[in-house]
């Protein structure tokens, strides 16, 4: 097999980025933008000494499955790589992955329980980041980064970003545009605007812009700011971040209030927090609240427990479920997380929380030795590289009755899992489609202490 090489082949199965997955004499080839029991002309992109990558070249026989497109950027963004399948399609690829990702790091077959799946899987995003740059004709441009590239794609209309963010972002680049305002110059490190980040409380309908800048002043700022202002009362507050390193981090350290207060609101379930330019809040709202209810329903807790929120963020878990607990420990990496945690419990009138900073893996052992503390239920929400060692084996001595492992990433979450059979019982797992028509996807495990 060689580059460049093209055949007719059957698709067989898809994989956990969606991508369709052919043979041909025994290699396996990945595609983008086929579906399992298509037949599709493929060409060959690229050969390893497992494995090929191909693109598809035509269509000859269709899955039932097939949508007609209905965005004309996502092929070359590569954000919503599902979107040419029915969404209960899309479902059921992702039950199939996580399924298979468990089976292969567990050693046994695993039951998911159940499937959150969304109502409505459009425009769910609270949160849209447009780079601003110069496009390959030498004009200004905002949109999304092509995939695995730093080309920018223009884009006025993403199906998952919320439609009054959008309508924003273009009203400011309408105004970068007449202005003459200069956008970032990635090959010489000039120009002034990187990026456009808009947050949107989805039930306060409370906006926030932050204006990432490389340089300390924006040319027209003050018109700029008198412009958003008066075309969207939605706007709560206008922050500059600057960031003039050459760097692909989007958010620079420092962050320079233009309008309002420097924050927004918005609600989850009946509790308010408070979100800032640095703050995590989960991009989709309505499915954080299934998430959340799901893993204080597995907790089963009574009112009695003392529970630990580790990897924290600003409290949202832990806060969630804070009024059914006698106490809520939480612990978190990044300091102004943490800030924002204390700040959301002072917000609900949570009296019964107590946060700290600190590397959990250092933390937890320091924190349980010292207070002499046995928690009744951890839950767990950590990032994609998933919960360290020393972590683990923490949990492993501490012997709280229930762990409610929350996993942004199957593959970590079957490592961990792996490791902490030695004491527990996986006793129920349910999946959330927290992100429709892209591969991510949310799993929520409930473990139980071996008597």
């Amino acid at each position: 097999m060689k580059k460049n090489e093209e055949f007719i082949v059957d698709i067989i199965d898809n994989g956990f980025q969606g991508e369709g997955i052919a043979k041909i004499d025994g290699m396996t080839i990945f595609i983008p933008n086929v579906i399992k029991d298509e037949k599709v002309k493929i060409k060959i992109l690229k050969v390893t000494a497992s494995h090929a990558f191909g693109k598809v070249l035509e269509i000859i026989k269709k899955s039932e499955s097939r949508v007609e497109q209905d965005c004309e950027t996502y092929e070359k963004c590569g954000g919503c790589n599902m979107r040419h399948i029915n969404y209960q399609k899309t479902i059921e690829i992702k039950k199939n992955s996580v399924k298979s990702t468990l089976r292969k790091a567990l050693g046994k077959e695993i039951e998911i329980q159940e499937v959150l799946s969304m109502d409505n899987p459009y425009n769910y995003r609270n949160k849209l980041q447009y780079p601003i740059g110069i496009g390959v004709d030498g004009k200004s441009v905002m949109g999304v980064f092509a995939e695995r590239t730093h080309r920018i794609i223009p884009t006025q209309n993403c199906k998952i970003q919320d439609k009054l963010s959008q309508k924003i972002a273009n009203h400011i680049f309408e105004f970068v545009l007449n202005n003459d305002i200069s956008v970032y110059n990635e090959q010489n490190l000039s120009g002034a605007l990187r990026h456009i980040i808009i947050r949107i409380g989805k039930k306060t309908n409370e906006v926030m812009i932050v204006l990432v800048t490389n340089k300390r002043k924006i040319e027209k700022e003050q018109e700029l700011i008198s412009y958003i202002v008066s075309n969207f009362p939605e706007v709560k507050t206008i922050v500059k971040n600057i960031n003039n390193k050459n760097t692909n981090v989007i958010l620079g350290n420092e962050n320079e209030i233009l309008f309002g207060n420097g924050y927004i609101y918005d609600f989850l379930g009946d509790f308010k927090f408070k979100i800032s330019p640095m703050s995590f809040y989960q991009v989709n709202p309505v499915q954080t609240e299934k998430l959340y209810s799901k893993a204080i329903e597995y907790a089963e807790i009574t009112g009695k427990e003392t529970i630990f929120d580790l990897y924290c963020g600003i409290g949202t878990i832990g806060i969630f479920a804070s009024k059914n607990v006698k106490k809520l420990y939480g612990i978190e990496t990044i300091p102004e997380a943490i800030i924002d945690a204390k700040e959301n419990a002072k917000i609900n009138n949570v009296k019964n929380a107590e946060f700290f900073t600190g590397d959990v893996e250092k933390i937890l052992p320091e924190f349980i030795s010292k207070n002499n503390i046995k928690p009744d239920v951890v839950f767990i929400d950590p990032p994609r590289k998933g919960c360290d060692k020393k972590a683990l084996d923490t949990l492993l001595q501490i012997e709280s009755s229930k762990i409610i492992y929350v996993s942004c990433n199957p593959a970590t979450l079957g490592r961990d899992l792996k490791i902490l059979e030695e004491r527990y019982e996986l006793k129920k797992i349910a999946i959330c489609d927290m992100f429709p028509y892209t591969s991510h996807i949310e799993v929520i495990s409930a473990l139980q202490l071996n008597k």
